[in-house]
């Protein structure tokens, strides 16, 4: 899709393979393409048709070392807005949701990040995303589930998502909270239960605590992915 001027926000999105739902949500951002975002989709070395099947729906589909926060960074720096958006493959955004985010920038934000809604089979999946959505507005730190969008000057001042391989949504947040608050909207994205449900919900939602009290604690990323493994 060509571009008569810089879009005001990029939408980055990192896969991983991902074939069997990608083409469903760039296709929930085809609205958004066409008011003008940019979708950049950045595949970290995906076996299966994900790349392939995302190219169409993308304004660029572009590769990196395998990581979320080195896909991510590398999307960033291939994007061209002025506000970054960090969606994940599994997780779908609120209509007009560039019009809210730039409604946020344009009263003061630096950087913020949607509700959350957990969509699954599991009846606790429901009171999980209200207990995120609540620890997450009274902390100020965001999850990747929460679309986190920030910047671009703010992301590149921080020198992007730290090279870690798990905690890297957190750390960024916690380095964009000692800057300003940030926008918590109350519109929010659909993220698949996917992972509760795999592993467990009850078991997922002590692991992810458990994890986040070592990190805290001064715990390295890489032995809690480790662990998280």
């Amino acid at each position: 899709m060509p571009r008569l001027s810089q879009p005001l926000v990029s939408i980055v999105v990192p896969v991983l393979n991902e074939a069997a739902g990608i083409q469903a949500t760039l296709a929930s951002l085809a609205p958004l393409r066409q008011r003008g975002v940019e979708v950049i989709v950045v595949d970290g070395g995906s076996l299966d048709t994900t790349a392939e099947l995302a190219r169409p729906h993308a304004d660029a589909v572009v590769t990196a070392a395998r990581g979320r926060a080195r896909q991510m960074n590398a999307g960033a720096a291939a994007a061209q807005g002025a506000v970054l958006l960090f969606l994940h493959a599994d997780t779908q955004l609120p209509p007009e949701a560039e019009r809210r985010v730039a409604a946020a920038m344009a009263a003061g934000a630096l950087w913020g990040r949607f509700d959350v809604t957990i969509v699954g089979r599991h009846p606790m999946l429901r009171v999980v995303a209200a207990f995120m959505n609540a620890r997450s507005r009274w902390s100020g730190i965001a999850t990747g589930d929460q679309a986190l969008f920030v910047r671009r000057d703010v992301f590149e001042r921080l020198g992007g998502f730290p090279d870690q391989p798990l905690m890297e949504d957190i750390e960024l947040s916690q380095r964009l909270r000692r800057l300003a608050p940030p926008a918590c909207l109350r519109a929010r994205v659909a993220t698949s239960g996917r992972r509760w449900e795999t592993r467990g919900v009850w078991r997922t939602i002590f692991l992810m605590w458990r994890l986040r009290w070592r990190y805290w604690r001064g715990e390295s990323a890489q032995s809690l992915a480790e662990a998280y493994r």
